[in-house]
């Protein structure tokens, strides 16, 4: 699809190389809007970012990238927000430092939906992550969106109990959203693409740079109401998003653990700091004032289990891709990927290379 002519101008600002967030906000502040920006001197764009950058701005800001933006737009799901859109979450706006705009894949509604954020240890133990996930279900039937990373352990834990409750789940993730990484959450990542969101703040084929995940971090926490850590050494990254959810003016909960285990020191760490330490998810909503549901249907019809199975016969033996599954079995893509979700939780299917799943038993 062509390019809208407002959002092309976002984006030649957006992509423009060796311009960052700061200097993008200092442009946006000094000038209005991407177009007067675009429009203005050397002399007055040389009062607020270096000559290198003036000159690439006169020049009509960045090309490269362009095309396949406009490619990705093509797919409905797929959505580019800027500071000026009305969809713009009202809560990163009251960050210090917003970024411009948000590559979106899903439900654009769910980013100013109220949200809680849980994360924790990518290695984490059976009962953490059994921990992670029954919180996150019962806080969506709460109504929170659940905020995570899409990491593996307690970020993936987190992702699936959102999904299953009524509030769904938003995975801030640190690559372009043409890129899932780990590779291992392929099919969390159609199932949040089909019912929740991903969001990202870099550009389309960025790959995974370590840099970035904690940058992101800051986004997982100021969209959210609070910030639950569940299991983190005391060296782990969570504690880096817990410290900006308290920078933010978040509310900090904490899961307390057994002092022999290295996983619960950064918890126990946190709640020595002053982070709220907690036991259950009502712990939570009644921290942050909110009303747990007396009963909640949950998002998961009741057959699904046996639209599982079904699938498996779909499947067969030989390694396959969503679509082609979606074409055997009569079933829309984003069902598919749900499915294939809860039938690799189960053990029954793995993803390997090419995008395709394989029958395992």
């Amino acid at each position: 699809m062509a390019l809208d002519k407002d959002l092309e101008q976002w984006l030649r600002l957006s992509l423009l190389p060796g311009l960052g967030d700061a200097s993008f906000r200092r442009l946006l502040f000094a000038f209005g809007s991407p177009e007067q920006v675009l429009g203005a001197s050397h002399a007055a764009l040389r009062g607020v970012v270096p000559a290198p950058l003036a000159n690439a701005i006169c020049g009509g800001g960045a090309r490269d990238g362009l095309t396949e933006v406009s490619d990705w737009l093509d797919d409905p799901a797929n959505r580019v927000v800027t500071l000026a859109d009305g969809h713009y979450p009202r809560a990163l706006l009251q960050i210090p430092d917003p970024p411009p705009l948000l590559y979106v894949k899903g439900r654009v509604d769910l980013l100013d939906r109220p949200a809680l954020a849980i994360v924790g240890s990518r290695n984490a133990t059976p009962q953490g992550v059994a921990t992670s996930e029954s919180f996150a279900t019962a806080l969506s039937d709460a109504g929170l969106t659940i905020i995570s990373g899409l990491a593996l352990g307690i970020d993936a834990a987190a992702h699936r109990g959102g999904l299953s409750g009524r509030a769904s789940s938003i995975a801030v993730v640190g690559t372009g959203l043409d890129v899932v990484y780990p590779a291992r959450n392929r099919a969390l990542a159609h199932a949040l693409a089909a019912q929740g969101a991903l969001v990202s703040e870099f550009a389309l084929g960025t790959p995974a740079i370590g840099t970035n995940f904690p940058r992101r971090n800051r986004l997982i926490s100021g969209l959210a109401r609070g910030c639950l850590i569940v299991e983190a050494a005391p060296q782990s990254g969570s504690l880096i998003t817990a410290r900006l959810a308290n920078e933010q003016g978040r509310e900090v909960f904490a899961v307390p653990g057994s002092i022999h285990s290295p996983l619960a020191r950064g918890c126990h760490l946190l709640i020595k700091q002053g982070a709220k330490l907690v036991e259950t998810a009502q712990d939570v909503i009644e921290e942050l004032g909110m009303r747990a549901p007396a009963d909640v249907s949950r998002a998961e019809p009741p057959c699904a289990e046996a639209r599982a199975l079904a699938l498996l016969d779909h499947l067969g033996f030989r390694p396959c891709d969503i679509d082609t599954l979606a074409a055997r079995s009569g079933l829309a893509s984003e069902a598919v990927a749900s499915l294939l979700t809860q039938l690799e939780l189960d053990g029954l299917v793995a993803a390997v290379p090419g995008g395709k799943y394989q029958r395992l038993r």
